[in-house]
């Protein structure tokens, strides 16, 4: 039997089926899920933390491989049967839970690094994958499935820049591996989907003092993306637009500019010159 009759075979006895609501599109093939293990680097010592789990096919997969498996399911229904098709699994522990809500990096072993691999329902990707870099225990990789827009959207340069962009790559260095047609899952997204890793920095990749209050203010900075950056500045601090104008001439930055052909390292530099006049002005 294939995946796709595995997957079905296995929803059909449970009572149950794919829920739309929690995203859920079951990885079905095995070519894919081959370049997602080889992506990973995978070792006997490593600890993997699991993110949707389903039925299980990549969580097999990934306890023939690795040290210690933690998956983590929402959905009841498969969490239970999940906990029962892997007891035999010495290195695989079922955690039933939101990963949103969840401190995930507690889950593993203390003094142990660990590494993120995920088909993860499209509507909390960008969210998961922030969720870990914030962390105070990162993961040393992270290997995960979505939708193929958004993994674009992330690796992203100058030009096309997006807040999540800047954010993802403040914190890690994101490279998509494979682009996945909706044929590889069950039941198939409407939408094409893309393997994508990312290696989180040491430290971030720009020196700023507080870090969320930059993140704050980049955010700002895309709150009317299509304007220009003076104007858009303005609108999301709250300052004038005249303000902003003197701050982005100090930068070196111009203000006709537009917040996605700005650099992380431009960023900074707009960042700090705000930064220091709000610290000067106290």
């Amino acid at each position: 039997m294939d995946n796709v009759g595995r997957v079905k075979g296995a929803l059909r006895r449970l009572g149950t089926s794919a829920r739309k609501g929690l995203g859920q599109n079951f990885l079905v093939d095995e070519a894919i899920l081959e370049k997602i293990l080889e992506a990973a680097h995978l070792s006997g010592e490593d600890v993997v933390i699991e993110v949707g789990p389903g039925t299980g096919i990549l969580t097999q997969a990934l306890a023939e491989r690795c040290g210690l498996v933690i998956a983590v399911e929402l959905d009841d229904v498969l969490a239970s049967a999940l906990e029962q098709s892997m007891a035999a699994r010495s290195n695989v522990r079922v955690v039933h839970g939101d990963i949103m809500r969840l401190e995930a990096w507690r889950e593993a072993p203390e003094g142990r690094d660990y590494k993120v691999v995920a088909n993860l329902p499209y509507y909390i990707a960008s969210a998961t994958l922030t969720r870990f870099l914030e962390f105070p225990r990162k993961p040393e990789l992270m290997v995960a499935m979505m939708q193929k827009e958004v993994a674009e959207e992330i690796v992203a340069g100058p030009g096309k820049l997006r807040f999540l962009s800047v954010l993802i790559q403040f914190y890690s260095r994101p490279e998509i591996i494979a682009e996945v047609p909706p044929s590889s899952f069950y039941p198939p997204p409407k939408v094409g989907s893309a393997i994508l890793r990312l290696t989180p920095h040491t430290a971030p990749v720009v020196t700023v003092e507080n870090p969320g209050e930059f993140l704050r203010f980049v955010a700002a900075g895309f709150r009317q993306p299509r304007k220009q950056l003076s104007n858009s500045l303005s609108h999301g601090l709250g300052i004038p637009a005249a303000e902003v104008s003197k701050q982005l001439r100090a930068s070196g930055i111009d203000q006709h500019r537009r917040a996605e052909t700005l650099t992380i390292q431009e960023w900074a530099a707009l960042f700090q010159e705000f930064h220091t006049k709000v610290s000067t002005a106290k």
